[in-house]
This record gives C-alpha cells, structure tokens and sequence, in this order.
C-alpha cells in the first residue's frame, strides 16, 4: 500500500514519493519547512492513508531522549516501600512506557510523529540513533530488551531551529517541503473552503502572495494564517471588490489579525501605505 495523499491533505508528488522512499528503505522520514506548510498534518494523513494508527510524541525543549524509551518513577517507589504498599516488589509498577515503546509492542504497524526535535536539547537526536537503527533497547531496571514487534513509520519534523546531528541525518530519509505555490495553494483552500467563491479565493491569494513577497516581513503568513483569514472574510461576508480594488495607500488588508502576526510587520505595511501616499500627492 502506497501514500497517495488524502482529501483532507494536498500532497504534491515530491511528497508522496519521499513518503513511500522512506517507507520502503524502512527509514525515518525527516520532514523540513518553514511553520505553517503541514508538517505536523502529514503525518496524520500518512496513518489515515495507510489505515494505520498514530501515536504523536510532542518535543519540547525540556524533552529527553529516555522519555521516549520509558520513565521510572523512584520517588512514587519509595513512598509506596514506607507505606508498606505490597506492589513495590515489582519494579514494573513504576515503568512508565514511552512512546517509542509504545509503537514498538504494537501489535500492528503504527506511524510515530516525532515533532520538533530542534526543539530539544542538541544530544536529543544523538541519544536515539541506537534504538531507531537497531528498534529496540534495554530496560536497565528489569532486565529486559524490548524489541519492535513490527517496525513503525516514523515520521520527524523539525523546523530548521537547531542544527541537526550528521549522524542523525545519515540514518532519515530527508524531504523540504518547500511552501506551495498559486496553484497548490488553491487546491488546499478548496480542501477547506469548498464553498468559498472563486472571486474571493483568487482576490485573497493575489493579497497573500503580495504579502509574502514584502522585503523585511518577520513573519511571513502561512497556509494555516490564510486558510484562517479566509474563514474569516467569508464569515464577515468581506466583498471581493475590497481585495480587488485595493488602495496602495491602505496598504494593510481588511482582518489582517489573521494574517500578521507581530507588531514590527503591522508597522512595516503602515510604512508602506504612508510612502506610497506621499508617492502619489508628489
């Protein structure tokens, strides 16, 4: 079975293929890209697509490499052994599983999403080269090895924040997923805006890209700050004319809340409305 992309997911064909690569060399997927580009969403839809299921391990910068294998809990140990809990003699009580072993005793083949590992300490990606390579690892505790019963789909995003490990990265497959262009980008809002009119879609995406190409954005608008600004000029009934017949001066689009982000970008639009004014009284 083959990820061909889904309804809900417009996946381009130098996605699909990297998928299938790294489903075929038994690999992880490395996903790449600027936030906003549906890095996160894929592999949600790889598991749909693949009628398989999804376990999710969200990294954060306090994330350990361990917590992915298993905790165990000392503390909660001690306090049963002084209230003379009887569960103490087994060590097994106070494993707390992991979702790399998680995915690693399910009976069937699941997609693991490893997301944002720039996120995490630098050593983060080092501290699993072993288990992701070999699928399996040792539990100090008791002894024993827990091995992949079926090897997952593991899919990784990162979002470029941290350098990733050489050694890490010669054991993915990689893919960058690079931001979609006018034509992908309309089949994306037809996946979430089906009803939307033809008028507004093509008048709102002249007004992103424009957007986007302004020299000096901090923040550029993603698909997921347009798909939300289209939403919103629908709900608020905005004409199309609006966008269509836009003054340069009013540089700022209508609910632009949507779209930018921080102050310094509101503040550069402003700029440019105020230059272009003068521009035309000159």
């Amino acid at each position: 079975m083959k990820f061909e992309g889904t309804e809900n997911y417009v996946a381009t064909d130098d996605l699909r293929l990297a998928v299938n690569s790294a489903v075929a060399l038994q690999r992880p997927l490395l996903i790449k890209g600027e936030p906003g580009t549906g890095k996160t969403m894929l592999a949600e839809e790889v598991a749909k697509g693949l009628g398989k299921k999804l376990l999710q391990w969200h990294i954060k910068s306090t994330t350990k490499a361990q917590q992915g294998l298993y905790e165990y809990d000392a503390v909660s140990r001690l306090r049963d052994s002084q209230l003379g809990d009887d569960k103490v003699h087994d060590i097994s009580n106070y494993i707390k599983r992991g979702k790399l072993w998680e995915a690693f005793d399910a009976d069937e083949q699941v997609v693991l999403l490893i997301d944002e590992i720039d996120k995490a300490d630098i050593e983060f990606p080092n501290d699993l080269l072993v288990e992701l390579d070999k699928m399996e690892f040792h539990v100090y505790e008791t002894g024993e090895t827990v091995k992949a019963k079926h090897r997952p789909i593991i899919i990784i995003t990162s979002n470029n924040e941290k350098e990733l490990p050489d050694a890490f990265l010669r054991r993915c497959f990689f893919h960058f997923i690079n931001f979609p262009d006018r034509e992908t980008m309309q089949k994306i809002v037809a996946v979430h805006h089906p009803d939307a009119k033809q008028t507004l879609v093509n008048e709102a995406l002249e007004v992103f890209f424009d957007v986007r190409s302004i020299p000096g954005l901090k923040k550029k608008p993603s698909t997921s700050e347009l798909i939300d600004w289209l939403k919103l000029l629908m709900a608020d009934d905005v004409p199309d004319e609006i966008l269509k017949n836009r003054d340069g001066s009013k540089a700022i689009p209508p609910l632009y809340g949507a779209l930018l982000k921080n102050e310094q970008d509101v503040h550069l639009l402003e700029r440019l409305a105020f230059m272009h004014r003068r521009e035309s009284r000159g």
